[in-house]
């Protein structure tokens, strides 16, 4: 299932690897693209929206409701 989060706070490349790290752990299949500037996450996984989210706010970034 595809799914877009957007997520603020993410300010650098290491960033983007923590919101990474963080939705594999969830599904360590995922498909993730990060377009920082954007704020934007795109996920393909089979995990539910709540536990991805979830998981990108346990690392620190605020993840905005659909």
């Amino acid at each position: 299932m595809h799914q877009t989060f957007t997520v603020t706070g993410m300010t650098c490349g290491h960033c983007e690897q923590a919101v990474v790290r963080a939705i594999k752990q969830v599904d360590p299949q995922a498909q993730v693209t990060v377009d920082r500037a954007q704020n934007r996450v795109e996920v393909q996984s089979a995990a539910p929206r709540e536990a991805l989210a979830q998981a990108i706010a346990e690392e620190g970034y605020a993840v905005a409701q659909p």
